[in-house]
């Protein structure tokens, strides 16, 4: 599935008070992005608590720490970034639909670690193995607090950006959904086997994406398979 070019927003044409014209108006979303940082600062780095509930089961000690899982993990970056990015410039109502969902779920998983400040004591005391990837996830630990991490805001993100690229006309074929499928899997799963996050972590975000889901994408027909709802939807203008 092709992008026409008539699919593309013209940002040179960009003014403020174009900001509530129906091209430009997603763009309003953007500012979501600020707010949730500052807030995830406050309670990540300004609001510290007096003690957090460790998160912790059986499986999270069977599961072995592997420093490959690094790559899909730092990879969560470039697929949100890509995600939003290619939303953002070719298909700004996937673009809406994504940050509606992240909106929601991050916003939520804010939300809970106020209420329920938690933590993770998973990570190894020394590595096994010293090599490039150690080193790297060593000094990731020094930067990276273990605080506020259930539900995973990494599990999250990586649905998110599946969704949103499930949700174009060009990512929603088969073949894409499988490809963004695995990867969102990979990275989620990364999170556990680079001890960052507990499988519970990874548990409590499916409640939290599917909230957010019904509530960004409710009953509509997304990528390949709503092409047909959405040239109907262009005849009908």
């Amino acid at each position: 599935m092709t992008v026409k070019k008539t699919d593309i927003v013209d940002y040179r044409k960009f003014r403020l008070n174009k900001l509530n014209t129906p091209e430009f108006e997603h763009l309003k979303y953007l500012v979501f992005w600020p707010i949730y940082g500052l807030m995830f600062m406050t309670v990540e780095r300004l609001w510290i608590r007096g003690s957090y509930t460790p998160i912790h089961c059986a499986l999270d000690d069977a599961i072995p720490f592997c420093e490959l899982f690094l790559i899909p993990y730092l990879f969560w970056f470039v697929f949100m970034a890509g995600a939003i990015a290619y939303t953002l410039f070719f298909d700004p109502a996937a673009f809406k639909r994504m940050m509606k969902f992240i909106i929601v779920s991050y916003s939520v998983t804010i939300l809970i670690y106020i209420l329920f400040p938690n933590c993770q004591e998973l990570r190894p005391a020394e590595f096994k193995r010293d090599n490039v990837l150690t080193r790297f996830i060593s000094g990731f630990y020094q930067f990276d607090t273990n605080t506020n991490v259930c539900p995973s805001i990494h599990v999250i993100g990586s649905v998110a950006s599946m969704l949103a690229l499930w949700d174009t006309r060009r990512f929603g074929t088969p073949t894409w959904r499988v490809i963004f499928g695995v990867t969102a899997l990979l990275i989620s799963v990364s999170t556990v086997f680079i001890k960052q996050h507990s499988v519970i972590d990874l548990a409590a975000a499916v409640p939290v994406c599917v909230a957010a889901y019904f509530f960004a994408y409710g009953k509509e027909r997304v990528g390949a398979k709503g092409e047909q709802k959405w040239k109907q939807k262009q005849s009908s203008i």
